[in-house]
């Protein structure tokens, strides 16, 4: 027996819901969960080591430089530079086959269920960007308008995980709607605004590249070497193109089939293994074959890759990416500019703000109506761990500045403001009576 996300108690076997909705759901949450403790681990481990005596090191290692090459073409890049264009595409990836799963079967897959989240999403990247725009507009750090947009959604959920029974299920649900509509408009922006110099031909190629992963899909080509062989090229196109190569990674995630390519496979072959033919060797390949038609590849993908980016990835990216130095004598300043002010506000005020008063807003108007068991005290909860950005954030910053000085005072804001944001949401969460199973 296993409990699903309305914490109704049923058997694991054969129900649709549990089986297409609420199973990849709570596995989803679970290894969010475990992740943002990996997470967590790998950002202390980067700053404690970037403010150690061994300090230097920590910049030696990640600028070091990597040569890949065939022939003539050669592709070099720093250490840093082959986490987060490289390694970083697989992360972009899974959340594309997320984002597919969720508009094809899950909470986004009707306009009902995907307005309160998607509407309460888009509040909380308009404000943060706003506030952020109000204290540096005219000045060179304006660019970094994108950086408190995000949510880290590893440590938003792992956050809001440990307050256990006290979290109502359908809360979960609406964080991780809304994170999820929130990458897509971090996807979005990194595509728009943080891609420079545009190369018309790789682009086309990259393009045309997608086009023949659908065609294959459509053809019944379901052979996965192929596929990375294809989707290695596209990413290598988008990357010289100037358009950032972790595109790649979603563009390939959205074209993953969501369903099941013979939803009929699996009573087909159970209906057929009776007696000592299942025994035998040819039968039970068929029925490996046949299992795996009747799981859609998305979820199959993402149940294969989502731990590697939870527990490597992302972990990987936190340790070249967070370890910024504290200097004794310049915190105060760095703390006191309008860089690190604008990230701390964005992200600590700017996404309750905006989450919470737009989906008040939409429900006064008669647009959404609040989940059943869900206070407005627990939408501020979530709309406060909606503020931890880390990981998003981190990699927007890495974008958007060029000067090592602005770089580190929006990653100190950043640290500074995910702490604060974590805070805010377990005080709320704290004063929010009831118990939920």
């Amino acid at each position: 027996m296993s409990s699903d996300l309305n914490g109704v108690s049923s058997s694991s076997g054969d129900r649709p819901i549990e089986r297409n909705l609420l199973r990849p759901v709570r596995e989803f949450l679970d290894t969010e969960v475990v992740g943002a403790g990996v997470l967590l681990a790998a950002t202390v481990a980067a700053l404690v080591w970037a403010n150690s005596p061994l300090g230097a090191s920590y910049e030696t290692l990640w600028t070091t430089k990597l040569m890949i090459g065939l022939g003539r073409f050669v592709l070099e890049e720093d250490l840093r530079h082959w986490v987060n264009d490289g390694l970083m595409a697989i992360f972009f990836f899974v959340i594309g086959l997320e984002i597919k799963r969720e508009l094809v079967r899950g909470e986004l897959n009707e306009l009902k269920k995907a307005a309160l989240p998607a509407i309460a999403a888009v509040g909380g990247m308009m404000v943060p960007a706003l506030i952020f725009l109000a204290l540096n507009q005219g000045t060179g750090a304006a660019a970094g308008w994108g950086i408190p947009m995000a949510t880290d959604i590893a440590f938003a959920l792992g956050a809001l995980a440990l307050f256990g029974h006290r979290v109502p299920p359908s809360l979960r649900v609406f964080l991780l709607s809304l994170a999820i509509v929130d990458d897509i408009g971090a996807i979005l922006v990194i595509a728009l605004f943080y891609s420079e110099g545009i190369q018309v031909t790789p682009l086309l190629l990259a393009v045309a590249g997608i086009a023949v992963v659908v065609l294959m899909r459509r053809v019944g080509i379901w052979w996965v070497p192929i596929y990375v062989v294809v989707g290695t090229g596209i990413w290598l196109a988008t990357l010289i193109s100037g358009v950032h190569a972790t595109i790649a990674g979603v563009a390939l995630g959205l074209v993953t089939p969501a369903h099941p390519l013979d939803p009929a496979s699996l009573e087909r072959i159970l209906s057929q293994s009776a007696g000592p033919s299942w025994l035998k060797p040819e039968v039970a390949r068929d029925a490996r074959a046949r299992f795996q038609e009747a799981v859609p590849v998305a979820e199959r993908l993402a149940h294969a890759l989502h731990p590697w980016t939870s527990y490597l990835v992302i972990p990987l990216f936190a340790l070249a990416n967070a370890g910024v130095v504290f200097g004794a004598t310049a915190i105060g300043e760095v703390l006191a500019s309008s860089v690190t002010q604008g990230v701390v506000l964005g992200l600590v005020v700017g996404k309750v703000v905006g989450i919470w008063g737009f989906a008040r807003i939409a429900q006064r108007l008669g647009v959404v109506q609040l989940p059943e068991g869900i206070s407005w005290m627990q939408i501020a909860a979530a709309a406060s761990f909606a503020g931890i950005g880390f990981t998003v954030s981190l990699f927007i910053t890495d974008l958007a500045f060029t000067d090592e000085a602005l770089v580190s005072e929006a990653k100190i804001g950043i640290l500074v403001a995910s702490a604060l944001a974590a805070i805010l949401g377990s005080l709320a969460l704290r004063v929010s009576p009831g118990e939920y199973r």
